[in-house]
Order: C-alpha cells, then structure tokens, then sequence
C-alpha cells in the first residue's frame, strides 16, 4: 500500500533513530512491499528510507540504474537493504546536488565519498555485501542518513556555518 512519505526538517519523525531488525519475518516483508509502492509511486525518488513512511527500522530502498556486480538477481529494479552498515568509505569525494523526498523542491550540493563498501541483509534475510560507486554509493549514503535521523539539509547547514561555498 502506497505510504504518505513525511515531510519538513522539523519533523520528529524524520529524526529519531531507527532500530536494527531482528528478524526478517512478515512484518518486514509487509513493510518492504509498502515502501516499494510507495517509492516507485513517485516520479523523482531514486530511494526511500523507512523513517520517511514513520517506521523506525533500519530499512532502505534504492534504485538500481545499472548492473551492480554481486547482486543475487541481476535483473532486481529496487535494492533492499536491511541493517546496511558501511564499512568502508572511499578517500575520494564529490560533489553532487541532491534532493529529498522528505524535502520537497530543495536541491543543495552534497560531498559524500564517491564509492562505499556496505554490508546488509536481503529481503530474505541473507547477509550480502556489495562494493557501490558513483550515485549508488550516495543513494546509500543518504539513506543510511535517514536511518540516524540526519536529513541531507543538515549537511548543507554545517558546511555553510563552516564558511564552504558546498555542502
């Protein structure tokens, strides 16, 4: 069932942190099927994370555009993500604008690295790790964000207090 995605930097939702899943049971699969409704619903989001639809667990959704070698189903559209954790994150940065389901019509320059090691879970639950670059990477990257309670617009803020024309 398509979810109202929740919106604002002010909104208490969007700023907790979500908990690990303990297990891949009914719930989550439920959970997982909304999101994937929910996101391909829209008609600019290339990832959702579950603290956007008001679930606090550590699930993110990210569009796949190209192949990512070492994905079990190559022809998958929506990656699924349970508890991702980054394990390593590249010296190399850029600096790419980024919008938000969350924040609609704001658009800021985002530095992230440009390719990450993450490890997860499935949708079936099965530890998986994939090495992501390019705008793979930061979809996780932003995700993940969601996951701690950080909106990308964070991100812009800090760096302008630091006095840095990006974010």
């Amino acid at each position: 069932m398509i979810q109202e995605i929740l919106t604002g930097t002010e909104n208490t939702e969007l700023r907790q942190r979500s908990e690990e899943v303990r297990t891949v049971d009914k719930s989550i699969r439920m959970l997982i099927a909304d999101m994937e409704e929910t996101l391909l619903s829209t008609d600019i989001g290339i990832g959702l994370a579950a603290p956007q639809i008001g679930v606090h667990k550590r699930v993110i959704l990210i569009t796949l555009y190209r192949d990512v070698p070492g994905r079990e189903d190559p022809e998958e559209k929506i990656l699924v993500m349970i508890n991702p954790v980054i394990e390593q994150f590249s010296l190399e940065t850029v600096v790419m604008e980024e919008g938000c389901l969350s924040l609609p019509d704001y658009y800021a320059e985002v530095e992230r690295s440009e390719s990450i090691v993450v490890r997860f879970l499935d949708r079936k639950g099965r530890p998986q790790k994939l090495a992501l670059s390019g705008l793979h990477a930061r979809e996780v990257q932003h995700e993940i964000d969601h996951l701690d309670g950080i909106l990308f617009a964070d991100k812009v803020l800090k760096k302008k207090e630091e006095g840095k024309q990006y974010a």
